[in-house]
């Protein structure tokens, strides 16, 4: 009797590419019976399961509003599928958590512990979002944004003035790495270095509370470089996903590290850590010159990354890590983290606890999305919600057309974080940046030519 795929699969076994060779060698050799069965269980593919229950997470959140319990009970329902991902370890939530995507991705303000394994859905598209700040010492805040302003670019794309170049270095780690050794990764490296894309990322100026010393941050990823990284990563680990795990969540697909594709994917991510830094280094060095100063102090960290330690891989989707194992060009232990733009940027430092597993929160997160809140908005001009929220600030969009979505009550409450932070032992403030303005890309599509065009058609 021939032996089918059928056969198999009544016995109990999984398809796979397997099955091809297994059922020529079979049907050759004329297997049957306990013969076959042990010949079956020589060959098949193993593959790993998700675990059947969530493994626990820390909740470093709790609702304090009747609008937060919504958005918190959403958060814990998408990590409890997430943590059914047979890699991780461990995880734990942040003050500033909110669910993005469908249930199973972990959420902003979520970190998860993977054994051997690198999660690209888990850093997400936007890699290596950081922050970094100079210090400029007593100059005037209004100076520096004015030149931060002729020296930074928002929006979509790359800058077409070639106005920075890419270090040798970088041009050649590059092209020894399989993800990032093609023209588009080059390109997309140096159109997008000094650029700072759209969203939630920024320029601030403000001035240290400790010492009235003006201040610089800047917010922003790896732009379409990341990207670009980030479709090529879910693609290899779509591939290792259905031969491992099928029936893991394709969103959190994984490369095994030991795996020499996951050794030259680790190698990308440190690359694109690199050009980031590069991106907000020349935007900084840009403007300290222009004012003909030298700054006093300069630093900077990411807070959307992977990072390593020995065989586990902690995967931050929007969280800041305190521990200096996870920072390799650490300063003295401080961190920044964000709030909105009338808000002040936090330095902080902290030690790892059972908890945290070494993070705090990496900004103010929101309730609800960027939609929901234009739509609460929609019966106001949007220059006077504008003026209310930014008054005494100068806040500018650089396309020119105001961001709903981005304007401070877009926003959970900064107090609420800070409380919490405090409550689950989330890092210590030893310093805040007192806003004076900052600059965002705004509704830079409004004149988008792809718009422009479709309305000329109209």
């Amino acid at each position: 009797m021939k032996i089918t795929g059928k056969t198999l699969i009544d016995l109990g076994y999984q398809p796979g590419q397997w099955f091809k060779e297994a059922l020529a060698y079979a049907n050759t050799h004329q297997l049957e019976g306990a013969a076959l069965i042990k010949y079956l269980d020589s060959v098949k593919e193993v593959t790993i399961e998700p675990y059947t229950e969530s493994l626990p997470f820390y909740k470093n959140i709790r609702a304090e509003t009747e609008e937060e319990i919504s958005n918190v009970e959403a958060v814990f329902n998408t990590m409890h599928h997430l943590m059914k991902t047979p890699t991780l370890i461990k995880g734990a939530v942040m003050p500033d958590a909110c669910p993005t995507g469908a249930k199973g991705r972990i959420p902003v303000g979520g970190v998860v512990a993977a054994k051997n394994a690198i999660h690209p859905a888990m850093h997400s598209a936007d890699i290596c979002c950081s922050v970094m700040m100079t210090n400029f010492g007593k100059v005037d805040p209004k100076q520096v944004l004015d030149a931060a302003h002729q020296s930074t670019h928002f929006g979509g794309g790359g800058r077409s003035d070639n106005a920075f170049s890419l270090t040798d270095e970088l041009e050649e780690r590059m092209k020894e790495n399989s993800f990032l050794n093609d023209e588009k990764s080059l390109f997309l490296a140096e159109t997008h270095l000094g650029t700072q894309g759209d969203g939630n990322h920024f320029l601030y100026v403000g001035q240290s509370e400790n010492t009235g010393d003006t201040i610089m941050v800047t917010h922003h990823g790896s732009r379409g470089l990341g990207a670009y990284l980030y479709k090529k990563g879910m693609k290899i680990a779509e591939e290792f996903r259905r031969k491992l795990s099928p029936r893991t969540l394709a969103a959190n697909a994984w490369i095994p590290f030991e795996d020499v594709k996951g050794q030259a994917y680790w190698e990308a991510l440190q690359i694109i850590r690199d050009w980031t830094h590069l991106n907000h280094s020349v935007i900084h060095q840009a403007t300290f010159e222009s004012l003909q100063i030298d700054p006093v102090l300069q630093f900077w960290n990411e807070h959307n990354f992977v990072f390593k330690d020995e065989d586990l891989f902690y995967h931050a989707k929007g969280a800041t890590p305190l521990a200096d194992k996870f920072v390799p060009d650490s300063y003295e232990g401080l961190r920044l983290i964000p709030l909105n733009m009338r808000e002040p940027v936090l330095i902080v430092r902290g030690e790892t606890t059972e908890n945290n597993l070494g993070f705090a929160p990496h900004g103010a997160g929101r309730n609800i999305s960027r939609s929901q809140h234009i739509r609460k908005h929609e019966e106001r001009r949007v220059e006077e919600v504008f003026a209310e929220e930014t008054k005494g600030l100068d806040v500018r969009f650089f396309s020119g057309h105001v961001d709903l979505s981005e304007l401070p009550t877009a926003y959970k409450d900064a107090e609420s974080v800070q409380r919490q932070m405090k409550e689950f032992g989330l890092g210590e403030v030893v310093d805040k940046v007192l806003p004076y303005g900052c600059i965002m890309a705004g509704d830079w599509q409004r004149d988008a030519p792809w718009r422009k065009r479709k309305s000329r058609k109209v």
